[in-house]
């Protein structure tokens, strides 16, 4: 009798074992979208991509996932966001019966989008195979309706593009080179590279949510002016100070958040190119830890992701609009011709004008819309620079991150004050009026 109990319990133990391995749980598609997405930041690391570049990428790869994903969900609320935008409404085989995992295409489709738009977009055919085979072997597709998958992936990327074809990028390559401009206080290249203007002409660009430039423009900047007392003198001398007193905390801050995919290391005669990644491709990494954190399921984090690109993409036409429109001299500059020859910032100088502070606009519009999504107080840790050699942080909030993103350029050296805290203020601006288009905000 005991012995038909023992294996009786032994029995029961047995089939429960195989009852929990039979249930599946769910997958962790906000951590799957994160990772797929990243391949496009690799690639993008590899081409060198400019900051208004990198964004532009990030936009339209992840409208890519967003509108394929909308076509498996007609009833939420993501075509009422699309109405918001400036993009023409897509026409769309809605409930395809054969569609198995609108996930697996939405994947496939931001593939697509990023071979065509990126220069080594090739790079990605490897991550395409994987994609598949991970899709076949975890049953998200059968091998007989593969192809109906791959089908609607290419009919959303082939929408996209021919958005991508039409914003205006093509046409910056015919216009005519900028020259720096003679005189007192204008921008001009600086070391060690002495490289070009980036993206002088990014202001034609054309935008997702912002209709008019004009009315996003940054405070104005404090003139130039080295006499004793001057707005411009107090700054200059306040970089100067600072950047001979840094403690470790500020290196810290300064190169967590440093993002120069232009950084350049002499080895003797030769330039080696330090890959870094994107000031947008940051804030893409902290979206995808939120949505992560929040258990997102995978709409949601395509959504969340798209409508942070294309606010990382206006954010860039707007500011880079505001830095040639005034072409404001960097730090470095006016310091090594006015103050002290040897000076140098901790950070590498980028390569194009000073006002507004891009990390300023872009973090602050940033945290404006992921504060309106996912709530005030959001803390989290960020890993997004570990895969680049720095530490992971901890942040109370999205206003925190942003904050110190752009206090890093002072601490860096390579910016005024008045264009951090002036781009600051322009970037809430910005991430104000697109959380209240896309009905996130009262």
């Amino acid at each position: 009798m005991k012995k038909r109990l023992f294996y009786s319990w032994c029995l029961l133990l047995l089939l429960q074992s195989f009852s929990v391995k039979a249930q599946k749980s769910p997958p962790n598609w906000a951590r799957i979208y994160a990772e797929e997405l990243f391949h496009i930041t690799e690639v993008m690391v590899t081409d060198v991509a400019s900051p208004p570049v990198a964004a532009r990428i990030y936009a339209y790869t992840t409208l890519g996932a967003y509108l394929t994903i909308l076509d498996g969900n007609p009833k939420l609320r993501f075509p009422e966001f699309l109405e918001t935008t400036q993009i023409p409404k897509p026409t769309y085989p809605l409930l395809n019966t054969e569609i198995q995992s609108h996930e697996f295409a939405a994947v496939y489709a931001m593939f697509l989008v990023g071979e065509i738009v990126m220069p080594s977009g090739y790079l990605l055919g490897k991550a395409k195979e994987k994609w598949i085979q991970r899709g076949l072997k975890e049953k998200m597709v059968s091998t007989k309706n593969l192809n109906t998958h791959l089908q609607l992936a290419q009919k959303t990327a082939d929408f996209v593009l021919d958005l991508a074809r039409k914003d205006g990028y093509v046409q910056l390559t015919a216009m005519t080179r900028y020259t720096p401009k003679e005189g007192d206080g204008n921008w001009y290249p600086t070391p060690p590279a002495y490289m070009a203007a980036v993206e002088p002409e990014w202001r034609t660009m054309k935008t997702f949510f912002l209709e008019n430039l004009n009315a996003f423009q940054p405070a104005p900047m404090a003139p130039f002016d080295l006499t004793s007392g001057s707005s411009f003198r107090a700054q200059l001398e306040e970089v100067y100070k600072i950047g001979q007193t840094l403690t470790e905390e500020q290196k810290l801050i300064a190169n967590f958040w440093d993002c120069n995919p232009f950084k350049v290391e002499f080895s003797g005669h030769m330039a080696i190119g330090v890959k870094k990644i994107s000031p947008g491709g940051h804030w893409v990494g902290i979206t995808g830890i939120a949505a992560e954190k929040a258990r997102l399921s995978f709409a949601e984090t395509a959504y969340i992701h798209a409508l942070l690109a294309m606010t990382l993409h206006d954010s860039f036409v707007s500011c880079w609009k505001a830095k040639y429109d005034t072409n404001r001299i960097r730090p470095e500059t006016v310091i090594n011709q006015k103050l002290d020859s040897e000076w140098k910032p901790l950070l590498q100088t980028p390569p194009f004008p000073e006002y507004s502070s891009g990390h300023s606009v872009i973090s602050s519009a940033s945290a404006e819309v992921l504060t309106a999504y996912f709530g005030d107080h959001f803390d989290f840790v960020d890993t997004s620079e570990v895969y680049f050699g720095l530490p992971s942080r901890p942040f109370k909030s999205f206003f925190q991150a942003a904050d110190e993103a752009s206090i890093s350029r002072l601490y860096g050296g390579i910016h005024f004050r008045d264009a951090i805290e002036n781009g600051i203020d322009q970037g809430k601006r910005i991430g104000k009026h697109i959380a209240k288009k896309a009905q996130l905000a009262p």
